[in-house]
């Protein structure tokens, strides 16, 4: 890879897993009436036609990893499951309210955090089977969920996977000891190899893990190190993140300081030698961030064209409606979205109210949609067109036109009605997607929104 072009093009931008992205979204939310009508209209599509994705946000962790940028609830209290899954499942009714006669047929189901094996095995069986219990499950439908090392156990696999679950997302981080604990994350490898192993006894076809390059204490050796473990372990995909340093955000972040993250250099070198050590080993690029081998579903899904983004990432399943449940979840309708309360008293304030806990939110615009479709393309197979007058706007004009030094510097080829970004330009795909972005264009921040592209 090109280090002076990576230098160049290594600006904050959004990961763009929505567009308009969610600092932009419009000041007011949609209200109930608007959200209903949106996710009944994409229901009617969606439902019948793919199916609609499920993602349940479990924010609570017994301590505080401090290097994460999720929204968590730290506690030792496991009094506070019941609550939190009744509430969930108190919200679930009230889409299912909305969706009338017809079941939702569920293509989708991913568990995210915070700490979803916090809950015990009982619990996160309870959550589920009243997630499915008025519910058509698809034949092909994905269930995943995140796991952490070091409070997943053996009772938690078997039950997930009684109740669908076949792909686990491990949250590995690094390997080395030195950066676990600054970052307070308490595991082990020997938990990763029992974890792996264990999993596909039995029968989880998908495992997963997420490796984060630029933490404090990190040394390329050390990613080398890890890497070298990883491969040896031979999950399906990876996802490779950048860490992001937030702490104006996430006040945890505050337990170390600038002085001891890997300045620009060494993080690219981390970097690269964490991406090198993956395709020696088999694994391809998946869009951004993403490694996959060649029989995973998120490889073939590319392959066939078929690959997607939404809140939870990249996904072999390309649905319209996306219902996020629980406390800070998302919701996408394709042409609006939700965002429940983010702290958990407020949830559970609107909860008990009978209303949807919207705290903000977005109702596409026709030039929104336009824009969005642009993106979407660019972020799951590296290429878009606009030959139809749907597919334009007067915005997709001026992206080309900021397009103009990265087709110089061969990351793009631009031809009439058709962009391809190169494989030279796939690391800056962010960037690409950044020239499409009206809304920030319209409104550049003045303070650090985003991450680095590396």
């Amino acid at each position: 890879m090109d280090k002076d072009l990576l230098f160049k093009y290594n600006t904050p931008g959004p990961r763009y897993t929505s567009y308009p992205t969610v600092p932009y979204w419009q000041k007011t939310a949609p209200t109930q009436q608007k959200w209903t009508e949106l996710t009944k209209n994409a229901f009617s599509v969606s439902n019948r036609r793919e199916g609609i994705s499920l993602y349940v946000h479990l924010p609570f962790c017994e301590s505080l990893c401090t290097y994460c940028g999720c929204n968590t609830r730290i506690t030792i209290n496991h009094a506070v499951e019941k609550k939190y899954i009744d509430a969930v499942l108190k919200e679930w009714t009230m889409y299912l309210a909305i969706f009338g006669d017809e079941k939702p047929v569920i293509r989708e189901l991913h568990l995210g955090g915070g700490t979803p094996t916090f809950f015990s095995p009982g619990n996160l069986t309870r959550l589920v089977e009243g997630l499915l219990k008025n519910a058509i499950v698809h034949p092909k439908a994905s269930f995943g969920f995140e796991a952490h090392p070091g409070n997943t156990t053996d009772e938690h696999l078997q039950a997930l996977y009684h109740v669908g679950f076949r792909r686990i997302s491990i949250g590995v981080q690094d390997f080395n000891p030195i950066v676990l604990a600054i970052i307070n994350r308490h595991q082990t490898y020997e938990q990763v190899i029992h974890l792996t192993h264990k999993a596909r006894e039995i029968g989880y076809t998908s495992v997963n893990y997420d490796i984060v390059y630029g933490l404090p204490q990190q040394k390329a050796c050390y990613m080398m190190q890890t890497m070298l473990r990883v491969i040896q372990l031979k999950p399906d995909r990876i996802a490779f993140y950048s860490y992001a340093h937030i702490p104006w955000i996430k006040p945890g972040q505050r337990n170390y300081t600038e002085k001891d993250l890997p300045d620009p250099d060494k993080k690219m070198a981390i970097y690269e030698t964490g991406r090198n050590a993956l395709e020696l080993a088999g694994y391809h690029d998946i869009g951004m961030d993403h490694f996959a081998l060649e029989t995973d579903e998120l490889f073939i899904a590319q392959t066939e064209e078929r690959l997607h983004r939404n809140f939870m990432g990249y996904t072999d399943t390309r649905t319209q409606l996306l219902i996020g449940l629980g406390a800070s979840s998302i919701s996408d309708s394709w042409t609006g979205y939700v965002q429940n309360e983010k702290k958990v008293e407020d949830y559970y304030q609107k909860i008990e109210t009978n209303v949807i806990p919207i705290a903000r939110g977005h109702e596409l615009t026709n030039d929104d949609l336009v824009l969005r479709k642009h993106i979407l393309r660019l972020m799951t197979s590296f290429e878009t067109s606009w030959a139809a007058t749907s597919e334009v706007c007067g915005d997709l004009y001026k992206a080309l036109e900021r397009l103009d030094e990265m087709e110089f510097d061969e990351l793009v080829e631009i031809e009439p009605f058709r962009l391809r970004i190169t494989k030279k330009g796939k690391p800056f795909v962010r960037n690409v997607c950044m020239a499409f972005d009206a809304r920030l264009w319209a409104d550049l921040p003045q303070t650090s929104l985003f991450s680095q592209t590396i």
